[in-house]
């Protein structure tokens, strides 16, 4: 056998390009992983201040601790997914959320709370963004923008089961929500797992599904530099990309975290919190998908600057949510602006710098975004704690947004390194 996929199914989708298997089977994991360990989280605060008497910081902390174990983890993660491949990860990532579940459903203190939590943090490290978007990397370029959009939708499309999650949480207790939602992941994520493939090649095929390339016709003749890991570390492109990234989660975990809570002070019922939350991860799919197609046609550095800059004036419209129009322009603005974020900062390291490398610095990138997602979350729940009140860090974090788009627009063309 020469290695290659071969499939028997019908209508024809046994011609579909390989690669775009994969992208499906990474949409359905990063739409639960994202579920259950990022959006879902805020309908779990409430219940547990309630029953332990723990402060909003002290809950929120728990998603910053992921978040710390996921800053540290991200580049060794970026390392083990250049040398061992995403398929070993990704299996052995779904295993030790499932059992990350189980302990938190058994919380008697908060330091088991904190434990669950890191050991959750530990299993999204292997299936989580930097993995995902390493295999999809792999298997596309021409189209990496849109296939990357695709996948990172899922992750969007994740806030659907944020109801579903709510209702788990009312009808049947936190802790059994936990338990089911810890062996949803075991049945979802096992069975895709085997799904992936490293690479095109291992399989007798090549990126995009193209026919081989001539070997005189170098990707970098084709425009896709392969810079070594060591200089693209000291490209500007890199550290200011990285820097906007870390800025970026600040502001999104705040708001994924906290939305559900700051929605319940405006006295908007839990339900319909809840359906705003969801609408929130849901949205996000128009700007993954739209700004992901986008830029295999646009210059990039644009069009992140764009998201960045939408998602500045979605968290003002935030600080007046509590009437209509605010809300839907939030609605409109906001998830966009970040979905495309998620999007682009793998496109541009993969346009930049190729795919030699791409786990390494997409995993340094993604740990810069783990520690915003530590600041972020803390940060709103202390504001809320000592001034009762969420405004003032909305307005602090969007002037943060709209500084890093500027910053991002600073960065140099792919073919001027400097």
């Amino acid at each position: 056998m020469d290695g290659r996929v071969q499939s028997r199914l019908p209508f024809g989708l046994d011609k579909l390009f390989y690669g775009w298997w994969i992208v499906a089977a990474c949409f359905f994991i990063s739409l639960y992983v994202g579920a259950v360990i990022f959006y879902g989280f805020t309908a779990f605060v409430e219940p547990l201040v309630k029953e332990f008497g723990w402060s909003y910081t002290q809950v929120s902390f728990a998603s910053s601790l992921r978040g710390v174990e996921m800053s540290i983890l991200a580049p060794l993660v970026g390392f083990l997914v250049d040398r061992l491949g995403s398929r070993r990860l990704i299996f052995w990532g779904v295993i030790t959320i499932g059992v990350g579940f189980g302990l938190l459903s058994l919380t008697q203190t908060l330091w088991m709370f904190y434990a669950g939590f890191v050991l959750i943090a530990f299993g999204g490290g292997g299936c989580t963004a930097v993995v995902l978007s390493q295999v999809v990397a792999c298997w596309f370029q021409r189209d990496v923008g849109k296939a990357l959009g695709v996948m990172t939708s899922g992750i969007g499309a994740s806030g659907l089961m944020i109801p579903v999650i709510v209702w788990l949480i009312d009808a049947l207790g936190w802790r059994t929500a936990m338990v089911v939602l810890g062996g949803g992941m075991w049945v979802i994520g096992i069975p895709l797992s085997f799904v992936i493939r490293d690479t095109p090649e291992a399989c007798g095929l090549h990126p995009d599904g193209r026919a081989p390339v001539a070997p005189s016709a170098t990707a970098k003749q084709k425009g896709v530099p392969e810079v070594s890991f060591r200089e693209a570390l000291k490209h500007r492109v890199f550290v200011f990309l990285a820097i906007a990234e870390g800025v970026r989660m600040m502001a999104v975990s705040a708001v994924i975290i906290h939305i559900m809570p700051y929605l319940s002070l405006l006295h908007i019922s839990r339900t319909t919190a809840g359906l705003i939350a969801a609408a929130t991860s849901v949205l996000s799919i128009v700007g993954r998908f739209g700004f992901g197609w986008l830029a295999d046609f646009v210059d990039k550095r644009y069009i992140i600057a764009v998201c960045f800059a939408v998602m500045s004036l979605g968290l003002l419209a935030l600080c007046r949510v509590d009437e209509a129009w605010a809300m839907l322009l939030f609605l409109v603005l906001f998830p966009a602006g970040f979905g495309g974020g998620m999007v682009l900062r793998g496109v541009i390291v993969r346009d930049y710098f190729g795919r030699g490398a791409f786990g390494r610095l997409l995993g340094i990138v993604m740990g810069v975004s783990a520690v915003g997602g530590v600041i972020g979350p803390t940060l709103a729940g202390y504001a809320f704690d000592t001034q009762g009140s969420y405004l003032f860090i909305w307005i602090a974090l969007a002037a943060a947004i709209a500084l890093a788009a500027v910053l991002l627009l600073s960065m140099g063309p792919k073919d001027k390194p400097t």
